[in-house]
């Protein structure tokens, strides 16, 4: 086991433990439901919140209601996860919007740029605010799927090497790999975008051939080992995110007695609270070692409007623009600016 997936392991450990959620055998009584969840990858950060919610869910029904989750595309490609819940193969799955914007084109907004999604409170409840808007509603009713929880995303944040980016103008001409409505923004700003793969980024910096890199900050910076090939960070850029929700087969959870309904309304709380902890574990980790060897940029509130003017509101007019036939895109982003300001 490599040193990050101890470090990744440990945290995890210490959510499930640390918490302090009470568990009482058999408080809710009922029929036995089994469940198949689909997801990709391998547990981690990102998968905290289901596995506590499928722990949880056993604990109070005495093992009457199990959600067993198929790692590594055990039950469906990540790309083909709505496809699954349509279809009748699981009864819950996560998916990113990122992965087939056709299909959830109103959840694209949360990968818009420069959003102000970066307070954890924010951003988990302007997610639960758009979750109930009829078009992202519309979106998951194509696929027979309802969302059950947001998962967490932090922000994605950049490393990289050469002369920091210490304002606007000096990302122009510097190569990055961004994807995505993170991508479209530092074009806007200049830079030159490149579309490596997340495994090949760390090559590519220690060649000189890319100048930065951005990944969810900072649990896949150092997954990857991004720091050890970087002089230089963002530590509030926030330059933008994804949406990768725990969504459930309406047809699955419609055939669930009213105390199973219940007790999934009543753990949410908990599987919002688990997946922020697990991300804020491995922060603690990281954050001091990315401190200790390289250097912090750390952006004004008036250079960050300054982002948001050149290469923020351009991308969100154009997506506006091109969803306009089919949903109030200006709508959808007022909310989470809303959201900010309410918080501020």
């Amino acid at each position: 086991m490599t040193l990050n997936k101890k470090l990744l392991a440990s945290a995890l450990a210490m959510t499930f433990t640390a918490v302090g959620f009470s568990a009482s055998a058999a408080n809710v009584d009922g029929p036995e439901v089994e469940w198949r969840y689909s997801m990709w990858g391998n547990p981690r950060a990102f998968t905290a919140g289901i596995e506590h919610l499928a722990k949880r869910v056993s604990e109070e029904t005495g093992g009457k209601f199990t959600i067993t989750i198929g790692y590594g595309e055990q039950f469906s490609k990540a790309r083909e996860n709505l496809d699954a819940i349509k279809l009748g193969a699981v009864d819950g799955a996560s998916f990113c919007n990122f992965y087939h914007p056709g299909k959830n084109p109103a959840f694209m907004v949360f990968s818009l740029p420069f959003l102000p999604l970066g307070d954890w409170d924010v951003n988990k409840q302007a997610r639960m605010k758009l979750h109930e808007h009829p078009a992202l509603v519309a979106d998951m009713d194509r696929w027979n799927a309802m969302v059950y929880a947001a998962a967490m995303m932090p922000q994605y944040e950049f490393l990289g090497n050469g002369k920091p980016p210490k304002n606007l103008e000096d990302w122009k001409g510097m190569r990055v790999r961004a994807g995505g409505g993170i991508g479209d923004a530092m074009e806007k700003l200049g830079a030159i975008k490149t579309t490596t793969t997340a495994t090949e980024v760390y090559t590519s910096m220690q060649r000189g051939s890319m100048d930065a890199a951005s990944f969810p900050y900072t649990y896949a910076q150092a997954a990857y080992k991004i720091p050890e090939v970087s002089k230089w960070y963002t530590t509030n850029m926030s330059p933008g995110t994804s949406s990768c929700p725990t969504v459930f087969s309406k047809t699955s959870y419609e055939k669930l007695p009213p105390q199973y309904k219940k007790l999934l309304e009543d753990l949410k709380p908990e599987v919002y609270d688990v997946q922020i902890k697990a991300y804020q574990d491995i922060d603690k980790v990281n954050l001091p070692k990315f401190a200790a060897t390289l250097e912090g940029i750390v952006y004004t509130p008036e250079q960050l409007e300054q982002f948001r003017a050149v290469a923020a509101k351009p991308v969100w007019d154009e997506w506006v623009a091109e969803n306009k036939d089919k949903f109030d895109g200006q709508e959808l982003i007022n909310i989470i600016l809303e959201t900010a300001k309410q918080k501020n």
